[in-house]
């Protein structure tokens, strides 16, 4: 059986589990916000040397840290943010190797209720 759907706050009916099409948006136009004011990759030290690092760190740790995953590492993880803070960013003791799927969803559900 599954859930019957819900009622959006403009009025639409949507399936159980999925966002509306004005919520899709809003979403949208936030994220948008968001990127015109935060620097680019570069300007935050992902470049050649860090691209570099990242696939030496990979190759000698190659599965998700994330516990009961064990699935192949694709992203290098800062564990605390650097927030600019260069030692920080470098220090491979905040590193730690994931996967895209427990990068993109654990590890950033998790910063949002630190």
């Amino acid at each position: 059986m599954s859930n019957p759907p819900r009622i959006c706050s403009c009025g639409e009916k949507v399936p159980h589990g999925e966002l509306c099409i004005c919520q899709r948006t809003s979403a949208r136009k936030r994220n948008a916000r968001h990127d015109a004011r935060r620097p680019s990759a570069r300007e935050r030290g992902y470049n050649h040397e860090w691209r570099k690092a990242r696939t030496e760190y990979l190759t000698m740790h190659p599965y998700c840290a994330m516990p009961g995953c064990g699935k192949p590492a694709s992203v290098v993880d800062h564990i605390l943010a650097h927030r600019g803070d260069r030692n920080l960013f470098w220090s491979r003791t905040n590193w730690q190797p994931l996967c895209a799927p427990c990068h993109n969803s654990i590890k950033q559900r998790q910063e949002r209720n630190q």
